[in-house]
C-alpha cells in the first residue's frame, strides 16, 4: 500500500465520522491558533520596536552616566557624572557631527479640562538633527530660548492630541507641573511603544528642565545632564570616535581605573531589544504549544477509540495479506492527516484573529501583528508531530492485533 492509497482510506474514515473527526481537530485547530495569534503579536512588537530605534538613524551613540569610586571603592549606584561641559568638549572631535545633551524626567500636562502624562526632556538646538526629530508645526526649541530659560514647549502628537485634539496647539499655554508653558511646536506622529513612544514626549529648553521641572543637579562645578546623544558622519568611525569619547571624558573626570561613564550604539540597543523581543516570543509560542499537546492527546484517544471500533476491519485485512507495517502505516497517516488539516484550519482561524487585534490600543501602546512565513511552517511541522507522536501508540496497537483474535472480536 503507497502513501496515497493511506491518504485516501484516511480521509474516507474521517469523512464517515465527520462530528467526532471535527472535535478531535478542534483542539489542534485551537493550539495552532494560539500559537499563530501569539507568535505574530511578538513579531509584531519586534518589528515595531526595530523600526522605532532605526527611525531615529543608526549613527548615534549615546554616553550615560556611569558609576563613581569614593576612597578606592566603587558605589553600587549610578551617579550623576555628565555635565554640560562634557557635550561641548566632544562636539569639537571630528567625525562628530552634533551633541545633543538631554535632562530627562517625568510630568503631568494639562490644558484646560483635559490633562495626560508624558516625558519631559530637556534639549539644546542641537537634538532635533542628532535625532531625526521632524516637526508637524511651528519651530523647535532655539538657542535664545536656552539661554533665556523660556517657558517653552514642543509637544509630541500623542500629548498634544489628548490635549487639545483636533484644535491647534500652537500659540496655546498649557500647565507642566503646575507651570504655564507657551506650545511654540508639535512633532510628527511616529508611534512607538511603551517607553519608546515618541509620541509622548515634550521637549523644553534643557535650562529651563534643570532649573524648575526636572531639578538640577552640578557634578565637579558643571550642570548634570541625563545623557548625551552624538551623531557621527558615519558608522564606519564608529570604533574611532568611542576611543575619542572614552579619552576626553577620562581626561576630564581624572579617571586612572574604571569609567565613570557607559558609551552604546544604536546597534548595541537593537541587539539587547532583539534578544529581549526573541525571548518573549518563544516564551508566548511556548505557552500556546502547550494546548497543542492537549490535542494530541485527544487525537491518541480518537485513535484508540477508532482501533477498538475496527478490530474486525484490520484482521479481515490481516488475513488477505495485509503486513503489520501497512496496518501502522494506515493509522498513523489518519492521525497526522487529523492534525494537519486541524493545522491548516487553524492558521487561517489564527490569521483572522491576528488581523482582528492589530490596531488594537492598549494603554499607550498600539498592538501590531505580523505574520511571518516561518511562524506558519512552524504551526504546520509542529502539528504534524504531533499527530504522528500521539498516532504512534495507537498504530502500534492496530498493527500488532492478531489477525485470528481480531476476526472473533464481538
Amino acid at each position: 500500500m503507497n502513501i496515497w492509497q493511506s491518504v485516501r482510506i484516511a480521509l474516507r474514515s474521517i469523512g464517515a465520522n465527520k462530528l467526532r473527526s471535527g472535535l478531535t481537530m478542534l483542539g489542534i485547530i485551537i493550539g495552532v491558533m494560539a500559537v499563530i495569534t501569539m507568535l505574530s503579536i511578538g513579531r509584531g512588537m519586534q518589528n515595531t520596536v526595530i523600526q522605532q530605534i532605526n527611525s531615529i538613524g543608526t549613527n548615534l551613540l549615546f554616553i550615560r552616566p556611569g558609576n563613581t569610586q569614593q576612597g578606592g571603592v566603587r558605589q553600587a549606584e549610578t551617579a550623576a557624572t555628565l555635565t554640560l561641559d562634557d557635550a561641548e568638549a566632544i562636539s569639537t572631535l571630528p567625525n562628530v557631527v552634533a551633541v545633543a545633551p538631554t535632562i530627562e524626567g517625568f510630568g503631568q500636562f494639562a490644558y484646560l479640562g483635559n490633562n495626560t502624562v508624558g516625558r519631559i526632556i530637556g534639549v539644546t538646538p542641537e537634538y532635533i538633527d542628532a535625532m531625526n526629530i521632524t516637526l508637524a508645526a511651528g519651530d523647535f526649541i532655539m538657542q535664545s530660548h536656552v539661554t533665556a530659560r523660556s517657558s517653552v514647549v514642543v509637544l509630541g502628537a500623542g500629548i498634544a492630541s489628548a490635549l487639545f485634539d483636533t484644535a491647534d496647539p500652537i500659540g496655546q499655554t498649557i500647565r507642566i507641573n503646575g507651570q504655564n508653558f507657551r506650545v511654540i511646536g508639535v512633532l510628527e506622529p511616529k508611534g512607538g511603544t511603551s517607553y519608546l513612544n515618541q509620541d509622548n514626549q515634550a521637549f523644553v529648553p534643557i535650562t529651563t528642565a534643570g532649573s524648575r521641572l526636572v531639578g538640577g543637579q552640578r557634578f565637579r562645578g558643571g550642570n548634570v545632564v541625563s545623557m548625551i546623544n552624538v551623531k557621527i558622519t558615519d558608522t564606519s568611525v564608529q570604533d574611532v570616535v568611542v576611543q575619542d569619547i572614552s579619552a576626553v571624558l577620562r581626561e576630564r573626570h581624572r579617571i586612572i581605573f574604571q569609567d565613570d561613564f557607559t558609551i552604546q550604539s544604536q546597534q548595541d540597543i537593537l541587539n539587547t531589544l532583539n534578544q529581549i523581543t526573541d525571548a518573549f516570543t518563544i516564551f508566548l509560542g511556548g505557552i500556546a504549544g502547550i494546548s497543542l499537546i492537549v490535542g494530541g492527546i485527544g487525537i491518541m484517544n480518537i485513535m484508540l477509540v477508532s482501533v477498538t471500533e475496527r478490530t474486525r476491519e484490520i484482521g479481515l485485512r490481516k488475513a488477505v495479506g495485509a503486513r503489520k507495517r501497512d496496518i501502522l502505516i494506515q493509522f498513523l497517516t489518519e492521525a497526522t492527516v487529523l492534525s494537519l488539516v486541524g493545522g491548516v484550519i487553524g492558521i487561517l482561524f489564527g490569521a483572522l484573529v491576528a488581523n482582528l487585534i492589530s490596531g488594537i490600543s492598549i494603554g499607550n501602546t498600539r498592538l501590531q501583528t505580523a505574520i511571518e512565513p516561518d511562524a506558519i511552517l512552524l504551526a504546520v511541522l509542529f502539528s504534524a508531530a504531533v499527530g504522528l507522536f500521539f498516532g504512534i501508540y495507537p498504530a502500534n496497537r492496530a498493527a500488532s492485533l492478531h489477525p485470528i483474535e481480531a476476526l472473533r472480536y464481538e
